[in-house]
Protein backbone atom coordinates (compact mmCIF):
# COMPACT_ATOMS: atom_id res chain seq x y z
CA UNK A 1 0.00 0.00 0.00
CA UNK A 2 2.76 2.04 1.03
CA UNK A 3 4.33 1.48 -2.64
CA UNK A 4 0.94 2.52 -4.36
CA UNK A 5 0.79 5.79 -2.61
CA UNK A 6 4.30 6.47 -3.32
CA UNK A 7 3.31 6.35 -7.06
CA UNK A 8 0.23 8.28 -7.19
CA UNK A 9 2.29 11.51 -5.87
CA UNK A 10 5.07 10.99 -7.74
CA UNK A 11 2.70 11.27 -10.66
CA UNK A 12 0.37 14.05 -9.03
CA UNK A 13 4.03 15.85 -8.73
CA UNK A 14 4.12 15.33 -12.15
CA UNK A 15 1.58 16.73 -13.74
CA UNK A 16 1.76 19.79 -11.41
CA UNK A 17 5.23 20.65 -13.15
CA UNK A 18 4.26 19.98 -16.34
CA UNK A 19 0.96 22.42 -16.08
CA UNK A 20 3.44 25.16 -14.52
CA UNK A 21 5.58 24.61 -17.26
CA UNK A 22 2.98 24.70 -19.87
CA UNK A 23 1.77 27.99 -18.36
CA UNK A 24 5.53 29.33 -18.13
CA UNK A 25 6.07 29.14 -21.49
CA UNK A 26 2.72 30.08 -22.79
CA UNK A 27 3.36 33.44 -20.72
CA UNK A 28 6.92 33.96 -22.09
CA UNK A 29 5.30 33.72 -25.35
CA UNK A 30 2.89 35.71 -25.16
CA UNK A 31 5.96 38.41 -23.65
CA UNK A 32 8.17 37.51 -26.49
CA UNK A 33 5.86 39.05 -29.38
CA UNK A 34 3.25 41.17 -27.62
CA UNK A 35 -0.39 41.63 -29.63
CA UNK A 36 -1.20 44.57 -31.45
CA UNK A 37 -4.81 43.85 -31.11
CA UNK A 38 -5.39 46.36 -28.84
CA UNK A 39 -3.11 49.56 -30.64
CA UNK A 40 -5.38 51.54 -31.04
CA UNK A 41 -6.09 52.07 -27.57
CA UNK A 42 -2.24 52.04 -26.68
CA UNK A 43 -0.15 54.86 -25.63
CA UNK A 44 2.32 56.01 -27.64
CA UNK A 45 5.81 54.55 -25.75
CA UNK A 46 3.55 51.37 -25.38
CA UNK A 47 2.75 51.33 -29.10
CA UNK A 48 6.35 52.14 -30.33
CA UNK A 49 7.48 48.95 -27.84
CA UNK A 50 5.26 46.80 -29.74
CA UNK A 51 5.99 47.94 -32.92
CA UNK A 52 10.20 47.87 -31.94
CA UNK A 53 9.60 44.74 -30.33
CA UNK A 54 12.87 42.03 -31.66
CA UNK A 55 9.93 39.92 -32.51
CA UNK A 56 8.59 42.49 -35.37
CA UNK A 57 11.82 44.48 -35.58
CA UNK A 58 15.32 44.59 -36.16
CA UNK A 59 16.79 47.78 -35.88
CA UNK A 60 20.33 46.62 -37.06
CA UNK A 61 18.51 45.78 -40.73
CA UNK A 62 17.93 48.30 -42.58
CA UNK A 63 14.15 48.74 -44.24
CA UNK A 64 12.99 46.78 -48.03
CA UNK A 65 11.52 47.38 -50.75
CA UNK A 66 10.54 45.49 -53.79
CA UNK A 67 9.72 46.50 -57.23
CA UNK A 68 7.21 44.59 -59.31
CA UNK A 69 9.79 41.93 -59.96
CA UNK A 70 10.66 41.07 -56.67
CA UNK A 71 13.63 42.46 -56.82
CA UNK A 72 15.19 44.20 -53.63
CA UNK A 73 15.49 48.34 -54.15
CA UNK A 74 17.92 50.49 -52.46
CA UNK A 75 16.05 52.63 -49.38
CA UNK A 76 16.23 56.57 -50.46
CA UNK A 77 17.10 59.39 -47.70
CA UNK A 78 15.70 62.67 -48.40
CA UNK A 79 17.89 65.48 -46.98
CA UNK A 80 17.40 69.05 -46.42
CA UNK A 81 19.58 71.66 -44.51
CA UNK A 82 18.83 74.90 -42.57
CA UNK A 83 21.75 77.15 -41.90
CA UNK A 84 21.41 79.11 -38.39
CA UNK A 85 24.75 80.40 -38.55
CA UNK A 86 27.98 80.78 -40.21
CA UNK A 87 31.71 81.72 -39.53
CA UNK A 88 34.25 83.40 -41.65
CA UNK A 89 36.79 81.43 -42.47
CA UNK A 90 39.53 81.08 -40.46
CA UNK A 91 42.23 81.29 -43.36
CA UNK A 92 45.09 80.03 -41.26
CA UNK A 93 43.73 76.80 -40.03
CA UNK A 94 41.48 76.66 -43.79
CA UNK A 95 38.58 75.90 -42.07
CA UNK A 96 34.85 77.13 -41.36
CA UNK A 97 32.49 76.99 -38.68
CA UNK A 98 28.74 75.75 -39.38
CA UNK A 99 25.70 75.51 -37.25
CA UNK A 100 22.66 74.11 -38.75
CA UNK A 101 19.76 71.93 -38.68
CA UNK A 102 20.27 68.23 -40.54
CA UNK A 103 16.81 66.35 -41.40
CA UNK A 104 17.11 63.04 -42.85
CA UNK A 105 13.79 61.60 -44.19
CA UNK A 106 12.88 58.00 -45.11
CA UNK A 107 10.23 55.19 -44.70
CA UNK A 108 9.78 52.45 -43.21
CA UNK A 109 6.98 50.07 -43.52
CA UNK A 110 7.82 48.11 -40.80
CA UNK A 111 6.82 50.66 -38.58
CA UNK A 112 3.64 51.61 -40.05
CA UNK A 113 0.33 51.94 -37.43
CA UNK A 114 -2.44 53.09 -39.87
CA UNK A 115 -4.08 50.15 -39.81
CA UNK A 116 -4.34 50.01 -36.44
CA UNK A 117 -6.77 53.21 -36.83
CA UNK A 118 -4.62 55.87 -35.41
CA UNK A 119 -3.16 58.90 -37.45
CA UNK A 120 -1.80 61.05 -34.96
CA UNK A 121 1.87 61.59 -35.72
CA UNK A 122 4.50 60.39 -32.69
CA UNK A 123 7.52 62.35 -31.67
CA UNK A 124 10.09 61.59 -29.61
CA UNK A 125 13.81 62.92 -28.51
CA UNK A 126 16.96 60.92 -28.66
CA UNK A 127 15.46 57.85 -26.59
CA UNK A 128 13.09 57.42 -29.45
CA UNK A 129 15.39 57.50 -32.40
CA UNK A 130 17.40 54.94 -30.37
CA UNK A 131 14.91 52.43 -31.41
CA UNK A 132 14.50 52.99 -34.89
CA UNK A 133 16.87 51.77 -37.45
CA UNK A 134 18.84 54.98 -38.93
CA UNK A 135 21.21 55.55 -42.09
CA UNK A 136 24.53 56.43 -41.42
CA UNK A 137 26.07 59.64 -42.66
CA UNK A 138 29.02 61.96 -42.33
CA UNK A 139 30.61 64.98 -43.60
CA UNK A 140 33.50 63.81 -45.72
CA UNK A 141 35.23 67.09 -45.04
CA UNK A 142 34.54 67.03 -41.37
CA UNK A 143 37.38 68.63 -39.19
CA UNK A 144 35.07 67.86 -35.82
CA UNK A 145 31.00 68.36 -35.25
CA UNK A 146 28.63 67.55 -32.16
CA UNK A 147 25.28 67.35 -31.35
CA UNK A 148 23.78 70.82 -30.01
CA UNK A 149 21.78 70.43 -26.86
CA UNK A 150 22.26 71.74 -23.00
CA UNK A 151 20.80 68.80 -20.45
CA UNK A 152 19.49 66.75 -23.66
CA UNK A 153 20.90 66.32 -27.04
CA UNK A 154 18.99 68.44 -29.51
CA UNK A 155 17.45 65.66 -31.68
CA UNK A 156 13.86 65.29 -32.55
CA UNK A 157 11.96 61.88 -34.28
CA UNK A 158 8.85 62.11 -35.79
CA UNK A 159 6.94 58.83 -37.25
CA UNK A 160 3.76 59.20 -39.21
CA UNK A 161 0.90 56.52 -39.66
CA UNK A 162 2.60 55.65 -42.69
CA UNK A 163 6.01 54.60 -41.20
CA UNK A 164 7.66 57.71 -42.40
CA UNK A 165 10.56 58.73 -39.90
CA UNK A 166 11.81 62.30 -40.08
CA UNK A 167 15.43 62.45 -37.79
CA UNK A 168 16.29 66.04 -36.80
CA UNK A 169 19.21 67.21 -35.65
CA UNK A 170 20.85 70.58 -34.13
CA UNK A 171 24.49 70.33 -34.98
CA UNK A 172 27.42 72.27 -35.05
CA UNK A 173 30.40 71.36 -37.24
CA UNK A 174 34.07 72.54 -38.44
CA UNK A 175 34.83 72.01 -41.83
CA UNK A 176 37.78 72.34 -44.50
CA UNK A 177 37.76 74.40 -46.70
CA UNK A 178 40.32 74.36 -49.38
CA UNK A 179 41.34 78.30 -49.73
CA UNK A 180 43.44 80.18 -52.82
CA UNK A 181 44.87 83.09 -51.39
CA UNK A 182 46.38 84.41 -55.33
CA UNK A 183 43.69 87.32 -55.19
CA UNK A 184 44.04 88.08 -51.62
CA UNK A 185 42.48 90.81 -50.84
CA UNK A 186 40.18 90.63 -53.40
CA UNK A 187 39.03 86.60 -53.39
CA UNK A 188 36.34 84.80 -53.43
CA UNK A 189 36.36 81.51 -51.40
CA UNK A 190 34.17 77.93 -53.11
CA UNK A 191 33.69 75.85 -49.35
CA UNK A 192 31.86 72.65 -50.14
CA UNK A 193 29.99 70.50 -46.98
CA UNK A 194 30.26 67.31 -48.16
CA UNK A 195 27.63 64.23 -46.70
CA UNK A 196 28.27 60.56 -47.59
CA UNK A 197 26.95 57.47 -46.38
CA UNK A 198 29.70 55.58 -44.33
CA UNK A 199 28.36 52.16 -44.26
CA UNK A 200 25.51 51.57 -47.12
CA UNK A 201 26.53 51.64 -50.64
CA UNK A 202 24.25 52.54 -53.48
CA UNK A 203 23.01 49.22 -53.92
CA UNK A 204 21.05 49.80 -50.23
CA UNK A 205 20.88 53.58 -49.65
CA UNK A 206 21.14 56.38 -52.13
CA UNK A 207 21.08 59.99 -50.76
CA UNK A 208 19.09 62.80 -52.44
CA UNK A 209 18.04 66.77 -51.63
CA UNK A 210 14.69 67.33 -51.02
CA UNK A 211 12.68 68.45 -54.01
CA UNK A 212 11.72 71.75 -52.57
CA UNK A 213 14.31 74.54 -50.67
CA UNK A 214 16.60 71.62 -49.78
CA UNK A 215 19.20 74.27 -48.46
CA UNK A 216 18.17 77.59 -46.86
CA UNK A 217 20.04 79.98 -44.65
CA UNK A 218 18.54 82.00 -41.27
CA UNK A 219 17.49 85.38 -42.56
CA UNK A 220 19.00 87.50 -39.95
CA UNK A 221 22.49 85.77 -40.70
CA UNK A 222 25.36 87.86 -41.16
CA UNK A 223 29.33 87.75 -42.27
CA UNK A 224 31.26 90.85 -41.33
CA UNK A 225 34.64 89.85 -43.74
CA UNK A 226 32.57 88.47 -45.99
CA UNK A 227 29.71 88.94 -48.56
CA UNK A 228 27.76 85.42 -49.52
CA UNK A 229 27.46 86.01 -53.07
CA UNK A 230 25.31 82.53 -54.34
CA UNK A 231 24.90 78.86 -53.39
CA UNK A 232 24.15 75.46 -55.15
CA UNK A 233 23.72 71.74 -54.53
CA UNK A 234 25.05 69.16 -56.25
CA UNK A 235 24.29 64.59 -56.07
CA UNK A 236 27.63 62.99 -56.85
CA UNK A 237 28.65 59.20 -56.63
CA UNK A 238 32.33 57.96 -54.89
CA UNK A 239 33.74 55.40 -55.44
CA UNK A 240 35.65 53.63 -52.52
CA UNK A 241 38.12 50.65 -53.51
CA UNK A 242 41.56 49.60 -52.22
CA UNK A 243 42.81 52.65 -52.82
CA UNK A 244 40.50 54.97 -51.72
CA UNK A 245 39.76 54.02 -47.85
CA UNK A 246 37.63 57.01 -47.15
CA UNK A 247 34.73 54.37 -46.45
CA UNK A 248 36.67 52.13 -44.23
CA UNK A 249 36.77 48.29 -45.78
CA UNK A 250 34.10 48.43 -48.06
CA UNK A 251 34.39 49.02 -51.40
CA UNK A 252 31.83 49.77 -54.11
CA UNK A 253 29.91 53.29 -54.96
CA UNK A 254 28.77 55.63 -52.07
CA UNK A 255 26.30 58.06 -52.62
CA UNK A 256 27.00 61.88 -51.55
CA UNK A 257 25.41 65.11 -51.10
CA UNK A 258 27.47 68.41 -51.45
CA UNK A 259 26.37 72.42 -51.09
CA UNK A 260 28.37 75.26 -51.99
CA UNK A 261 28.73 78.75 -50.76
CA UNK A 262 30.14 81.26 -52.92
CA UNK A 263 31.80 84.05 -50.31
CA UNK A 264 33.24 87.19 -51.87
CA UNK A 265 35.83 88.98 -49.24
CA UNK A 266 34.63 92.64 -48.12
CA UNK A 267 37.40 95.03 -49.21
CA UNK A 268 36.40 97.74 -47.16
CA UNK A 269 38.27 96.96 -44.19
CA UNK A 270 41.76 96.36 -46.19
CA UNK A 271 41.50 99.79 -47.77
CA UNK A 272 40.95 101.33 -44.97
CA UNK A 273 43.58 99.98 -42.39
CA UNK A 274 45.54 98.63 -45.42
CA UNK A 275 45.73 100.67 -48.41
CA UNK A 276 44.82 104.46 -47.37
CA UNK A 277 47.75 103.85 -44.69
CA UNK A 278 50.01 102.38 -46.81
CA UNK A 279 49.98 105.04 -49.25
CA UNK A 280 50.41 108.05 -46.44
CA UNK A 281 53.30 105.99 -45.37
CA UNK A 282 54.78 106.11 -49.06
CA UNK A 283 53.88 109.93 -49.22
CA UNK A 284 55.62 110.60 -45.99
CA UNK A 285 58.70 109.60 -47.00
CA UNK A 286 58.89 111.94 -50.02
CA UNK A 287 59.29 114.60 -47.04
CA UNK A 288 62.89 114.40 -47.31
CA UNK A 289 63.11 115.49 -50.63
CA UNK A 290 62.31 119.28 -49.33
CA UNK A 291 65.31 118.76 -46.63
CA UNK A 292 68.55 119.82 -47.44
CA UNK A 293 70.61 117.27 -48.75
CA UNK A 294 73.11 117.26 -46.32
CA UNK A 295 70.69 117.05 -43.68
CA UNK A 296 71.57 113.15 -42.91
CA UNK A 297 70.01 112.81 -39.59
CA UNK A 298 66.34 114.03 -40.31
CA UNK A 299 66.21 112.09 -43.79
CA UNK A 300 67.74 108.66 -42.59
CA UNK A 301 65.40 108.77 -39.61
CA UNK A 302 62.83 109.76 -41.90
CA UNK A 303 63.40 106.90 -44.37
CA UNK A 304 64.10 104.10 -41.70
CA UNK A 305 60.91 104.86 -39.50
CA UNK A 306 58.71 105.07 -42.76
CA UNK A 307 60.28 101.83 -43.89
CA UNK A 308 59.99 100.21 -40.40
CA UNK A 309 56.11 101.22 -39.91
CA UNK A 310 55.12 100.13 -43.01
CA UNK A 311 56.20 96.62 -42.94
CA UNK A 312 54.99 96.40 -39.16
CA UNK A 313 51.43 97.08 -41.17
CA UNK A 314 52.31 94.15 -43.79
CA UNK A 315 52.82 91.93 -41.47
CA UNK A 316 49.67 92.46 -39.13
CA UNK A 317 47.72 91.89 -42.22
CA UNK A 318 49.06 88.83 -43.37
CA UNK A 319 49.89 86.94 -40.05
CA UNK A 320 46.52 85.03 -40.23
CA UNK A 321 47.17 83.82 -43.58
CA UNK A 322 49.08 80.64 -44.39
CA UNK A 323 52.45 80.62 -45.54
CA UNK A 324 52.03 79.74 -49.43
CA UNK A 325 54.53 79.71 -52.27
CA UNK A 326 52.67 81.63 -54.97
CA UNK A 327 52.90 85.50 -54.83
CA UNK A 328 49.47 87.20 -53.64
CA UNK A 329 47.72 90.48 -54.93
CA UNK A 330 48.43 92.26 -51.70
CA UNK A 331 52.26 91.04 -51.70
CA UNK A 332 52.54 93.01 -55.43
CA UNK A 333 51.48 96.13 -53.14
CA UNK A 334 53.65 95.68 -50.53
CA UNK A 335 56.51 95.19 -53.27
CA UNK A 336 55.68 98.30 -54.83
CA UNK A 337 55.77 100.66 -51.39
CA UNK A 338 58.78 98.95 -50.59
CA UNK A 339 60.56 100.15 -53.81
CA UNK A 340 59.04 103.69 -53.51
CA UNK A 341 60.14 103.83 -49.69
CA UNK A 342 63.67 102.75 -50.38
CA UNK A 343 64.01 104.66 -53.23
CA UNK A 344 63.56 107.40 -51.16
CA UNK A 345 66.73 106.37 -49.18
CA UNK A 346 68.60 105.60 -52.09
CA UNK A 347 67.98 109.03 -53.67
CA UNK A 348 69.28 110.41 -50.04
CA UNK A 349 72.56 108.38 -50.22
CA UNK A 350 73.09 109.69 -54.15
CA UNK A 351 72.52 113.74 -53.59
CA UNK A 352 74.42 113.43 -50.18
CA UNK A 353 77.35 111.74 -51.93
CA UNK A 354 76.96 114.69 -54.66
CA UNK A 355 76.62 117.32 -52.29
CA UNK A 356 80.20 116.20 -50.33
CA UNK A 357 82.15 116.62 -53.84
CA UNK A 358 84.74 119.82 -53.80
CA UNK A 359 84.83 119.95 -57.73
CA UNK A 360 82.40 122.28 -60.01
CA UNK A 361 80.82 120.31 -62.80
CA UNK A 362 81.13 121.35 -66.14
CA UNK A 363 77.77 120.82 -68.07
CA UNK A 364 77.21 120.72 -72.02
CA UNK A 365 73.63 121.39 -71.36
CA UNK A 366 71.66 121.72 -68.04
CA UNK A 367 69.06 119.04 -68.31
CA UNK A 368 69.02 115.47 -66.96
CA UNK A 369 70.75 113.80 -69.52
CA UNK A 370 74.16 115.21 -69.03
CA UNK A 371 73.18 116.26 -65.10
CA UNK A 372 72.54 112.81 -63.63
CA UNK A 373 75.95 111.37 -66.58
CA UNK A 374 78.20 114.12 -65.17
CA UNK A 375 77.84 112.91 -61.53
CA UNK A 376 77.97 109.32 -62.87
CA UNK A 377 80.89 109.42 -64.41
CA UNK A 378 82.95 113.36 -63.08
CA UNK A 379 85.95 114.37 -65.61
CA UNK A 380 88.32 117.25 -64.50
CA UNK A 381 87.20 120.48 -65.88
CA UNK A 382 87.11 121.02 -69.20
CA UNK A 383 88.54 124.77 -69.60
CA UNK A 384 91.54 123.36 -67.44
CA UNK A 385 92.16 120.31 -70.47
CA UNK A 386 91.36 123.52 -73.58
CA UNK A 387 93.59 125.27 -71.70
CA UNK A 388 96.63 122.82 -71.26
CA UNK A 389 95.84 121.70 -75.12
CA UNK A 390 96.22 125.44 -76.40
CA UNK A 391 99.41 126.09 -74.71
CA UNK A 392 100.98 123.14 -75.85
CA UNK A 393 100.40 123.35 -79.52
CA UNK A 394 101.29 127.39 -79.00
CA UNK A 395 104.68 126.50 -77.81
CA UNK A 396 105.24 123.95 -80.18
CA UNK A 397 104.34 126.44 -83.06
CA UNK A 398 106.34 129.51 -82.17
CA UNK A 399 109.48 127.40 -81.50
CA UNK A 400 109.09 125.82 -84.98
CA UNK A 401 108.83 129.14 -86.58
CA UNK A 402 111.97 130.64 -84.64
CA UNK A 403 113.89 127.41 -85.57
CA UNK A 404 113.18 128.14 -89.33
CA UNK A 405 113.85 132.36 -88.70
CA UNK A 406 116.88 131.79 -87.24
CA UNK A 407 118.30 129.25 -89.75
CA UNK A 408 116.86 131.40 -93.07
CA UNK A 409 118.78 134.14 -91.03
CA UNK A 410 121.97 132.53 -90.76
CA UNK A 411 122.22 131.89 -94.52
CA UNK A 412 121.71 135.21 -95.66
CA UNK A 413 124.38 136.79 -93.11
CA UNK A 414 126.83 133.88 -94.39
CA UNK A 415 128.00 133.97 -90.81
CA UNK A 416 125.62 132.00 -88.48
CA UNK A 417 124.78 134.79 -86.52
CA UNK A 418 121.14 135.10 -85.37
CA UNK A 419 119.47 138.04 -85.25
CA UNK A 420 117.23 138.27 -82.02
CA UNK A 421 114.75 140.84 -83.51
CA UNK A 422 113.20 138.25 -85.85
CA UNK A 423 113.09 135.47 -83.78
CA UNK A 424 108.61 136.18 -84.64
CA UNK A 425 108.91 136.85 -87.80
CA UNK A 426 109.66 134.36 -91.22
CA UNK A 427 111.90 136.45 -93.84
CA UNK A 428 112.24 135.62 -97.63
CA UNK A 429 113.24 136.77 -100.73
CA UNK A 430 112.32 140.34 -101.34
CA UNK A 431 111.07 139.46 -104.99
CA UNK A 432 108.87 136.74 -103.24
CA UNK A 433 105.38 137.96 -100.73
CA UNK A 434 106.82 138.22 -97.15
CA UNK A 435 104.64 135.90 -95.33
CA UNK A 436 104.38 137.15 -91.57
CA UNK A 437 102.90 134.52 -88.99
CA UNK A 438 102.02 135.61 -85.27
CA UNK A 439 101.20 133.97 -82.68
CA UNK A 440 99.13 135.78 -79.44
CA UNK A 441 96.47 134.53 -77.29
CA UNK A 442 93.03 135.55 -76.93
CA UNK A 443 91.35 134.15 -73.72
CA UNK A 444 92.28 130.29 -73.63
CA UNK A 445 91.78 130.18 -77.32
CA UNK A 446 95.79 130.30 -79.64
CA UNK A 447 95.41 132.77 -82.66
CA UNK A 448 97.89 131.83 -85.55
CA UNK A 449 97.55 133.81 -88.70
CA UNK A 450 99.78 134.12 -91.64
CA UNK A 451 100.50 138.21 -93.38
CA UNK A 452 101.17 138.89 -96.55
CA UNK A 453 102.43 141.83 -98.32
CA UNK A 454 99.16 142.83 -99.91
CA UNK A 455 98.15 143.06 -95.79
CA UNK A 456 95.34 139.85 -96.45
CA UNK A 457 94.99 137.94 -93.14
CA UNK A 458 94.83 134.62 -92.86
CA UNK A 459 92.93 132.88 -89.97
CA UNK A 460 93.77 129.62 -89.20
CA UNK A 461 91.61 128.40 -86.39
CA UNK A 462 88.57 130.85 -87.53
CA UNK A 463 86.29 128.05 -86.67
CA UNK A 464 87.23 128.15 -83.19
CA UNK A 465 87.17 131.44 -83.09
CA UNK A 466 83.89 131.86 -84.35
CA UNK A 467 82.53 129.08 -81.97
CA UNK A 468 81.48 130.32 -78.39
CA UNK A 469 82.52 127.95 -75.59
CA UNK A 470 78.80 126.03 -74.70
CA UNK A 471 79.81 124.74 -71.01
CA UNK A 472 78.19 125.44 -68.22
CA UNK A 473 79.28 124.94 -64.75
CA UNK A 474 77.39 123.91 -61.41
CA UNK A 475 78.49 123.28 -58.50
CA UNK A 476 77.60 120.18 -56.67
CA UNK A 477 75.14 121.72 -54.22
CA UNK A 478 73.33 123.22 -57.01
CA UNK A 479 73.27 119.83 -58.45
CA UNK A 480 71.61 118.05 -55.27
CA UNK A 481 68.96 120.98 -55.01
CA UNK A 482 68.51 120.29 -58.76
CA UNK A 483 67.99 116.58 -58.48
CA UNK A 484 65.89 116.81 -55.32
CA UNK A 485 63.44 119.06 -57.02
CA UNK A 486 62.82 116.58 -59.90
CA UNK A 487 62.42 113.61 -57.35
CA UNK A 488 59.51 115.95 -55.63
CA UNK A 489 57.42 115.25 -58.91
CA UNK A 490 59.22 112.34 -60.14
CA UNK A 491 58.53 109.99 -57.02
CA UNK A 492 54.34 111.14 -57.16
CA UNK A 493 54.28 110.50 -60.63
CA UNK A 494 55.43 107.25 -60.95
CA UNK A 495 53.60 105.85 -57.94
CA UNK A 496 50.34 107.46 -59.45
CA UNK A 497 51.40 105.43 -62.27
CA UNK A 498 52.09 102.46 -60.50
CA UNK A 499 48.47 103.02 -58.07
CA UNK A 500 46.64 102.68 -61.96
CA UNK A 501 48.75 99.48 -62.89
CA UNK A 502 47.63 98.08 -59.94
CA UNK A 503 44.07 98.55 -59.66
CA UNK A 504 43.70 97.90 -63.46
CA UNK A 505 45.03 94.48 -62.84
CA UNK A 506 43.28 94.23 -59.77
CA UNK A 507 39.47 94.79 -61.68
CA UNK A 508 40.43 93.08 -64.55
CA UNK A 509 41.00 90.03 -62.01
Amino acid sequence: MMNLHLSQNFWITLILVLSIWTSVGVQAEEEECPSMADAGSLQQTQLIQRLTHVCRYDRLERPFEYDSDGKRLPIVVKTRIYVYFLQNLNSDLLQFKMHALLQLRFQDKRLAYKAFNRSDNILGQKHLSERLWLPHIFFANERESSILGTDEKDVLTSLSPEGNVIISTRMQASLYCWMNFQKFPFDQQFCSTVLESWMYNTSDLILEWEPHTPISFDPEMRLTEYNMAQFWHNTTIVESDGDNLRHGAFAGNYSSLSFTVNLKREIGFYLLDYYLPSMMIVAISWVSFWLQADASPPRIMLGTSTMLSFITLSSSQSKNLPKVSYIKVSEVWFLGCTFFIFGSLVEFAFVNTIWRRKENIELKKVNSKYIIKSTLTPRPARRQIGGSLSNESRARSCSSLDNIVSSTESVRNGNGTVNQGFNNYLTVHPNLPIIRTECAEADTVSICSARTNNDHIVDVDKDKKDTPPTFTTMTPQEIAMWIDRRSRFLFPAMFLAFNALYWTFVYVL
